[in-house]
């Protein structure tokens, strides 16, 4: 023990002891004076009392042999019939059998006769003999119809009776009637068997009747044969039962022998001291004990309790009462045992030298009471216990009469010693010696033997102690042996329970006042002085050494295996804490607590500097993290012990160790812990090294575990030290490293990736989970566990944890579209291979003759059956990955929580980014369509497609090719990001799939963020150096470090990629949609052949041959089987999604082949393309069903195995459905119906600019820069450009399938004359109009657009005050 330690236990050791002295009551003021009991007095007189008990035990039988007497000559039974009608009456209902009797009787009577029979007495010969002779009258088909109707018991018992008679008459002569007592039994046993039948039935409620007289009249023929078992007529004699006398050996003595065990004796000692003892340790003697002990109980003299020896009158009266009780019964224990005492009266006179006067209140001399108590046990019949009649009454006795006991004023007693309270302490703690050291494993929890307790018990009983001094002296010892080192406090508890748990009860409890009751039961005002006083003085004892114990136990708590302070504290708490007759004073409880407290204080810094001394090495030079590390653990492993270890009690007399702990402990770490942390990182800087990630992780995850035992140990009390921006540095590293080695990582996968769907082998068919390959798998596996890496860490401040979320979500979507711009580039290689077909084709068209053969072969291939193209699964597979990549990014982005990290950055860094601008704007180009292209090819068309670069001819996009078109429409888009202006060049070509590509033009555009910076879309019709011109929509947006911007580009990356794809995927199907919905299909199916319109011309029919429906579907089924060999091949490689995305886009491509026929695409100038007359749009309006069903694919069941029709009624859907209503429609008509829409379109804009100026809310529409005066070139013929999809919008597929709802009730809310403008283009007479409207909506624009420069400019006044956004997130400058 430290000195400081000693010094505590030193101040403990003074308050426990001026405690202890300290003025307490005292009721034992009136106590006797205590002697000093020698080994040998405490022998002889336990000796003597285990003797007493042996003299005065119930006395031994055994069994003797007597002849029996013999049995009275038996009758029999006269007249059965009058029997049966005695006892079982069949008048009543209640005694007649129940329903189905017949057959369970039989099978039992079966039994009997094959010896089967369960029940005694059934197995003799003549009973099977006599069932057998009844089972034959029984079994007759009358007698059994007659049983079952009447269900009466009596002809049962009459028949078997005539066959009893008859099976036990034969072989016996005339005359002679032996055999019928024979009968009587045989009718007897089957009467008992009825019964049985009966109860097994469970008959027994419902028949009671009929059982009590089927007993009653089985008794009845059994009363001259009581044995149903086979009889043998021998007279075998009879056992009665004889006293056994005493042998007065001690092996026959089981209380002397523990006596002898006790006190270390041998078994011939022992016996040689009861054998010159004998003539003394009688039965007279204790009689005259007890008549001794009687005289000087009620004469308040010494050698019993008396009044002055209770502090309640009250409880001396009750303790007296019970005492004449007791007195009396063992007085008849005693004339019991030796009757012959109450007739020695005159022996006992002649030896009496003087004789005291009776009791008044004795109506009898002694003598005359013990000649009647002597002729009351002579004449008894040992019918009662001990062989006293209950009608016996000592109150006739005279028990107050003391002229037989001499010399009665001393207080001399034979078994009784002469302080009879300190006796029983001395022997008791002998037993408890001896028990302690040969008690066994059984009996650990009590703390005495069960013949130690025998004997124990049996002296208070014959030393008259009362049970509340026999539970104190037991208390005594086994304190004074806890005191002495001797006791554990386990065995000090099992003391405790010993006299707090009453006793078993027992069939005869000892002579023991309240010897059931504990001390805890009996009422404190009942004891004796003496023993409230050594109780109480006990208690104190107790107290003193268990809190010494318990303090120099708790200076071990912080030790690897420190021994237990529950048993102490359990003692404490429950056996003296508790008690009523301890009191404790608050301010001891205050000291010692302080006291422990102070000695756990210095313990627990003796520890930590241990631990320091362990883990830190002396030289600064030599530290790492793993020493803080190392030195953590060791703190938060300490803690988390004593934490579990007092988890169900964490304060021991009102001191909690672990807060004691962390208190003294955690502070000293922490300020360790910071200058270590900090010293080591300086070295590191200093040497011009980086400490391993690893390290600095580790050391995090132990620094938040003892930040949060810190927390919850001390609420009020913060952390030395900011642990996360301590170590903020190490996870930017790791996020640097993750962010180099993501792309390299991307690269490789794909390199690896043979991009085949991942089958169990052949004949399997994959699920669509299976259908996509593993370097998509590996890219997102990575991105998981990047971000579980973070997660893991549990980083405890959010904003650092936003950060770090939107430093990983830059790295995902830079991944993400690195993985798109890989996988795309193979896509369009593999999809633009030749194929072996096209290789040869390729052959033959090096020369000018072969190529034009070849567009002759083409054009007579599209009168034939047309081949389907030939996908190659790698293709489709990579198609399947960009499908899934979105649902696993979907995933991710809730996984991040993004909204929330957001919101958290947004409160954070609101004002800051108010005030900055973007480094960099991302601009979305849209190549929306082409008009009046050069023809490049020779049949009077080309195949464009868009290549776009910047000014340092860097590719920026590539579209697809539209086949066959001098008015291409592509629709696609592309992000280009830039710091500042970019003139970026858009050059049409001609695909040709043999030689060169043809150029067809070129024109330029300047991207300067200073025009774009209100972000409003523009369109922009730019005029090619050639022909023709090329319609772009431009959308500019700021590059945001955002994280819901990343994720948002990371899906616009997939979304784009995913379209691409397919539109790659049904370009090479367009072709055949093309030629199958075309003008020169529609003229084949209408003029069927020239001899048709000759002869109709001849004959001057007013009406063209009719074209059925058959006929029109005819003409589209070659376009249904191509689309389903095609369909067939992609469905073994696509997923349902996938496949419904190139169907869907399909439809579109159908859509706008259909379109194409109808009108010509919108323009300010007249068209040259002729409209179609009735029967024509007609035929393309049912070509237009026919697709439709197609399409929609429903089964016979009508569930759709296709493209649902919610998605194929789609807004170009719609308004091509509308178009039918105009078409026909006079051109004047159609210039009012214009007009009259135009009107309240611009009157509906009208107020919605006006209630955005006038509105208060700051977030739409979206603000305007400086430079919003400039709205670029008209908005050209395509009406006002509503608000394109920002980045924003598309970062998971909830916002962008809103998105895309939004924009399909928009458009069907918000009605266009664009069809009836297409329409017009066609009526040269609307030539005028056409203009006009042109000029209209550009004024439309310019209006627009100074409205916006006004609500900016409001705007952008209340916005000074404070921080604002505008739409999409994008920071107002």
């Amino acid at each position: 023990m430290s000195s400081a330690s000693r010094k505590s236990f030193q101040q403990l050791n003074r308050r426990l002891n001026s405690v202890q002295n300290s003025d307490r009551r005292s009721r034992a003021g009136s106590s006797a004076r205590q002697l000093a009991v020698s080994h040998d007095d405490a022998y002889t007189y336990a000796l003597r009392v285990a003797y007493l008990h042996y003299l005065l035990q119930p006395k031994t039988k055994r069994k003797q042999w007597v002849a029996a007497p013999k049995p009275p000559p038996r009758t029999h039974t006269s007249n059965i019939g009058d029997l049966v009608k005695e006892f079982v009456p069949g008048n009543s209902t209640s005694v007649k059998l129940p329903h189905g009797f017949r057959g369970p009787l039989e099978k039992r009577i079966e039994q009997v006769i094959m010896g089967a029979e369960r029940l005694p007495g059934y197995n003799d010969a003549a009973v099977k003999k006599t069932f057998a002779q009844a089972y034959t009258a029984f079994t007759e088909q009358t007698f059994r119809k007659g049983i079952d109707k009447e269900r009466k018991i009596e002809p049962l018992i009459l028949i078997f009776y005539s066959a009893a008679t008859k099976a036990c008459s034969l072989g016996h002569e005339r005359g002679d009637d032996s055999w019928k007592l024979l009968v009587d039994r045989h009718v007897a046993l089957f009467v008992r068997l009825l019964t049985n039948i009966l109860r097994d039935q469970g008959h027994e409620r419902d028949k009671p009747e009929l059982m009590s007289r089927l007993k009653t009249l089985e008794n009845k023929l059994l009363t001259n044969d009581q044995n149903l078992f086979i009889d043998t007529g021998q007279n075998v004699g009879n056992t009665i039962e004889v006293v056994v006398p005493l042998s007065y050996d001690v092996k026959d003595m089981p209380m002397v022998q523990a006596v002898a065990r006790i006190f270390g004796l041998s078994h011939s000692d022992v016996q040689s001291h009861i054998d010159a003892q004998r003539q003394n340790w009688t039965e007279e003697a204790a009689l005259k004990d007890l008549k001794s002990y009687q005289h000087r109980l009620n004469s308040n003299m010494n050698g019993a309790l008396a009044s002055q020896d209770f502090d309640v009158e009250e409880a001396y009266q009750e303790w007296k009462k019970a005492e004449a009780h007791f007195l009396s019964l063992m007085m008849m224990e005693i004339l019991t045992a030796r009757p012959e005492l109450a007739r020695r009266s005159t022996a006992v006179n002649a030896f009496s030298d003087k004789a005291l006067p009776a009791s008044p209140s004795s109506a009898y001399s002694e003598d005359k009471a013990y000649s009647d108590l002597g002729r009351a046990l002579s004449n008894s019949d040992r019918s009662s216990m001990h062989g006293i009649d209950h009608a016996l009454n000592l109150g006739s006795i005279s028990l107050d009469d003391t002229s037989s006991i001499r010399t009665v004023d001393e207080a001399n007693y034979t078994f009784i010693p002469p302080d009879p309270r300190e006796f029983l302490k001395i022997i008791a703690k002998y037993a408890l010696e001896f028990d302690a050291m040969h008690g066994d494993s059984a009996e650990q929890s009590s703390l005495f033997s069960k013949q130690s307790m025998d004997l124990l018990t049996e002296l208070c009983v014959r030393w008259r102690i009362p049970q509340f001094t026999r539970l104190v002296v037991f208390l005594e010892v086994a304190a004074r042996r806890y005191t002495d080192t001797m006791f554990t406090i386990i065995d000090l508890d099992n003391a405790f329970d010993l006299v707090k748990i009453p006793a078993e009860e027992v069939k005869k409890p000892p002579n023991v006042y309240l010897y059931g009751e504990s001390i805890t039961t009996i009422d404190r005002s009942k004891w004796t002085l003496t023993d409230y006083a050594m109780y109480k003085q006990t208690l104190l004892t107790l107290n003193d050494a268990l809190l010494r114990d318990l303090y120099d136990t708790l200076m071990h708590c912080y030790e690897p295996k420190p021994p237990s302070a529950g048993p102490a504290v359990h003692v404490l708490q429950n056996h003296i804490f508790n008690d009523p007759s301890f009191s404790r004073k608050e301010e001891d409880a205050q000291e010692y607590a302080r006291i422990l407290e102070s000695g756990l204080q210095e313990q627990a810094a003796l520890v930590y500097r241990s631990f320091l001394d362990t883990e830190v090495p002396e030289s600064h030079q030599d530290w790492n993290f793993s020493h803080v590390v190392q030195l953590g653990k060791s703190v938060v492993k300490l803690c988390e012990r004593i934490q579990k270890r007092y988890k169900r009690n964490p304060e021991i007399m009102g001191v909690n160790p672990l807060t004691v702990l962390v208190e003294t402990m955690f502070p000293n770490f922490e300020d360790d812990a910071h200058d270590l942390i900090r010293r080591i990182v300086q070295v590191s800087r200093d040497r011009g090294e980086e400490l391993p990630l690893q390290d600095g992780f580790d050391l995090y995850k132990e620094l938040i575990e003892i930040r949060r035992i810190h927390k919850s140990s001390l609420p009020n009390r913060p952390f030395t030290f900011d642990v996360e921006e301590l170590l903020v540095d190490f996870v930017w590293r790791w996020i640097q490293n993750a962010e180099a080695r993501a792309e390299e990582f991307v690269e490789e996968a794909i390199k690896q990736d043979q991009f085949q769907v991942r089958s169990h082998g052949p004949g399997h068919i994959s699920l669509d989970s299976e259908r996509h390959s593993h370097s998509v798998i590996d890219m997102f596996q990575l991105f998981h566990q990047t971000s579980d890496q973070i997660f893991q860490l549990g980083w405890d401040n959010d904003v650092h944890h936003a950060r770090f979320m939107t430093a990983l979500s830059k790295i995902f979507a830079n991944s993400i579209a690195r993985y798109c711009e890989i996988v795309d580039q193979r896509f369009v290689k593999e999809m633009d291979t030749p194929r072996p077909n096209e290789k040869e084709a390729a052959a033959v068209a090096q020369t000018t003759q072969g190529r034009f053969m070849q567009y002759a072969k083409d054009a007579w291939n599209t009168k034939e059956k047309v081949e389907p193209f030939q996908f190659y699964p790698e293709s489709l597979v990579k198609l399947n990955n960009v499908e899934w990549a979105m649902q696993e990014l979907d995933k991710l982005e809730k996984t991040m929580n993004v909204d929330a990290c957001a919101d958290i950055l947004e409160k954070v860094d609101g004002p800051r980014k108010q005030i900055k601008r973007p480094a960099k704007y991302v601009f979305t180009i849209k190549i929306v369509e082409a008009e009046e292209i050069k023809a490049c090819d020779p049949n009077g068309t080309s195949d464009p497609y868009v290549v776009l670069v910047d000014e340092y001819q860097k590719r920026l996009h590539k579209t697809r090719i539209v086949m066959r078109s001098l008015n291409p429409r592509w629709d696609e888009s592309v992000d280009v990001t830039v710091s500042g202006p970019l003139n970026i060049v858009a050059t049409i070509w001609d695909y040709d799939t043999f030689g060169d590509h043809d150029f067809v033009g070129r024109t330029s555009l300047k991207l300067d963020p200073i025009h774009f910076s209100d972000y409003l879309p523009r369109e922009f019709w730019l005029d090619l150096d050639t022909q023709g011109r090329i319609l772009l929509r431009i959308s500019m947006e700021g590059e945001r470090d955002d994280i819901q911007f990343y994720f948002g580009k990371a899906f616009r990356h997939l979304k784009r990629t995913e379209r691409d794809m397919v539109r790659k995927i049904t370009d090479k199907l367009t072709r055949h949609i093309n030629a199958s919905l075309s003008y020169e299909a529609l003229r084949n199916l209408l003029g069927r052949n020239l001899a048709s319109q000759v002869n109709s011309f001849f004959k001057r029919s007013s009406t063209l041959p009719q074209i059925t429906d058959t006929e029109i579907e005819n003409a589209l089924q070659s376009l249904f089987t191509y689309f389903n060999e095609n369909f067939a091949t992609m469905k073994e490689t696509l997923t349902d999604a996938t496949m419904v995305a190139v169907m869907t886009r399909l439809w579109k491509e159908v859509l706008m082949a259909i379109e194409a026929l109808l009108v010509p695409p919108l323009s300010e100038k007249p068209s040259n393309q002729r409209p179609l007359n009735q029967r024509e749009l007609d035929v393309v309006y049912k070509w237009l069903q026919l697709l439709f069903e197609f399409f929609n694919a429903k089964d016979e069941d009508g569930e759709v195995l296709g493209v649902t029709a919610e998605v194929l009624r789609s807004p170009k859907y719609h308004e091509l459905a509308s178009l039918n209503f105009f078409y026909f429609d006079s051109t004047e008509n159609l210039i009012r119906t214009s007009e009259r829409m135009a009107a309240a379109t611009a009157q509906r804009q009208q107020q919605q600019l006006q209630g955005q100026l006038s509105s208060n809310r700051l977030s739409a529409p979206a603000s305007l820069g400086h430079g919003g005066a400039h709205a670029g070139p008209a908005f050209a013929s395509m009406g006002t450009i509503r608000r394109g999809k920002s980045i924003m919008m598309s970062r998971n597929l909830g916002t962008m399938r809103r998105a895309k709802e939004e924009k399909r009730k928009e458009a069907q809310a918000d009605p266009s004359d664009d069809m009836i403008l297409r329409i017009l283009r066609m009526r040269p007479e609307a030539a005028g109009y056409l203009k006009e409207r042109h000029r209209q909506k550009e004024r439309m624009a310019a209006a627009a657009a100074a409205a916006m420069i006004v609500k900016q400019s409001v705007s952008q006044g209340w916005n000074s005050a404070g921080g604002g956004f505008g739409r999409g997130g994008i920071p107002r400058r």
